[in-house]
């Protein structure tokens, strides 16, 4: 069973992000405050979850939080300034646009940069042992498998609804017979095919 957060006296937001490991699009960034009384038998890190299951999660998230907000760091900024500095600054920008500001920060990872003067813990696999961390990484990756589902329809012969951006063989076999598009990551090397 996940805990509700670390702190529990405190105003306190779970914040997650989607997408670093992909070839193409957006990082997404999702911070989560959730209430104190909160439960759901379900919650669990997006990535151990059913596309059905996260969907249906969401609209619990979005319709019991205190608030949330999610963002998206685009591709320019992601070859500017690299995937992990990318990364933090959607989680700043998440965590900005909430309308109650966090007392404590928890953050799914090992790696983050200080957000004003807000004191924060990073929790590696936090998102399968905190809700609010939970609820941030079903919104960044809902948000965001959205986001490329809508980029399909542009790009299809990249196959984005299936693979959303993410380097599996027939979206490195697609940029290999296409190239690559405004969409991608340029600063990120596409393995070639004949490597695992």
């Amino acid at each position: 069973m996940l805990k509700l957060k670390i702190h529990p006296h405190l105003v306190e937001c779970g914040t997650d992000e989607a997408g670093r490991g992909c070839l193409a699009g957006p990082v997404t960034a999702a911070a989560v405050i959730l209430p104190d009384d909160f439960k759901h038998p379900f919650l669990n890190d997006s990535k151990q979850l059913s596309e059905k299951k996260r969907l249906q999660l969401k609209e619990i998230i979005e319709a019991e939080a205190i608030c949330y907000g999610v963002v998206h760091v685009m591709m320019d900024e992601i070859d500017q300034i690299n995937i992990l500095n990318a990364s933090i600054l959607g989680m700043h920008r998440s965590i900005a646009t909430l309308i109650k500001q966090p007392q404590f920060i928890a953050i799914d990872g090992n790696r983050f940069k200080p957000y004003g003067k807000t004191p924060y813990e990073c929790v590696v696999k936090g998102d399968g042992k905190y809700l609010h961390i939970a609820a941030a990484s079903i919104l960044a990756k809902t948000y965001r498998d959205d986001f490329m589902l809508a980029q399909h329809d542009l790009f299809p012969h990249f196959n984005w609804k299936k693979n959303k951006g993410y380097p599996t063989l027939d979206h490195r076999l697609a940029i290999e017979v296409n190239g690559r598009c405004k969409l991608h990551r340029m600063s990120f090397r596409v393995k070639s095919l004949n490597e695992s």
